[in-house]
């Protein structure tokens, strides 16, 4: 099936065909666990880092999810370093996901999208906060498919806190988190446009990996929802555990990992630190093709 060029969904899984697998690496700058012969002013050294990453990880992962908090704590310097990383990645052939779980209603959250996802450095998509209701979202939806850009919202989170709200049970059944991805199904089926010729819609859902037993519920309740997976490797989420957000056809999510591939040169007795970078993102693909192969 040929797929459009323009639409997120399919872009990913395209980008994911041609890496091996649909894996994404996070980009979480850390001043203090960065190598020491990184020098500089802190933007400077996350520039330097940042960039270094990308090239290591370029040749294993189809995307990178830069982590808004991690910039934005310094200013303006930081968020224009938050630009060119951008930029940066987009010519190395990457795809970026901002992750800045962005949620309002109304004009703010016009204003959020517009400048996230418009303009010259804008992210290839964003993950957004679905439990403000469907009102929330559909400014950022329509950003989205005016700019053939995708979104991830948050339905089932990988923190053990996330269970105090999203695992409650409600008087019909469900649970608060199967609430919230019904209006995510929902809303992302709700205009022709939403949905790539994958059959997959720009308005995906950020499931995490050490939540398996819920994923087996949404990903029956969401079918055309792109599943962004956190929890992978650092936070405890295996390479089983991940299995339920795949469809019987192997697609339908994307696995992240950011501090066991970005900080690999922790445990590494290789003397660089891109290396040993490449290597964990090599082995990150490795394991979840193993899936995919399995």
């Amino acid at each position: 099936m040929s797929q459009s060029t323009d639409h997120f969904a399919d872009r990913l899984i395209t980008a994911s065909g041609k890496k091996g697998a649909p894996v994404c690496v996070g980009l979480d700058p850390v001043i203090e666990r960065m190598p020491s012969e990184i020098q500089g002013d802190p933007t400077e050294r996350i520039e330097s880092w940042c960039l270094g990453v990308l090239e290591a990880v370029t040749e294993h992962a189809p995307a990178v999810k830069p982590q808004l908090a991690c910039f934005e704590r310094y200013g303006s310097q930081g968020y224009a370093v938050y630009e060119r990383v951008v930029t940066a990645a987009k010519a190395m052939d990457l795809l970026v996901i901002a992750d800045g779980k962005r949620g309002d209603i109304g004009l703010s959250s016009a204003h959020y999208a517009a400048g996230l996802l418009a303009g010259g450095n804008a992210a290839d998509a964003l993950t957004v906060n679905a439990y403000l209701g469907a009102d929330g979202l559909e400014p950022f939806t329509d950003a989205a498919e005016s700019a053939g850009a995708g979104l991830f919202a948050l339905v089932r989170t990988s923190n053990p806190g996330g269970d105090a709200l999203q695992g409650l049970p409600l008087a019909d059944g469900r649970s608060v988190n199967q609430a919230v991805g019904q209006i995510v199904a929902d809303l992302g089926a709700s205009k022709p446009g939403y949905i790539g010729e994958s059959g997959y819609s720009l308005l995906g859902a950020v499931v995490g990996a050490t939540k398996p037993q819920d994923a087996v519920a949404l990903r029956e309740l969401m079918p055309q929802q792109l599943f962004l997976v956190p929890g992978f490797g650092a936070q405890g989420g295996g390479a089983d555990d991940v299995k339920a957000c795949f469809k019987p056809d192997r697609t339908g999510a994307v696995i992240t990992a950011s501090r066991s591939v970005i900080y690999a040169h922790e445990k590494s007795s290789s003397s660089d630190w891109r290396t040993a970078i490449s290597h964990a993102a090599a082995e990150f693909n490795r394991q979840i093709r193993s899936i995919l192969d399995g």
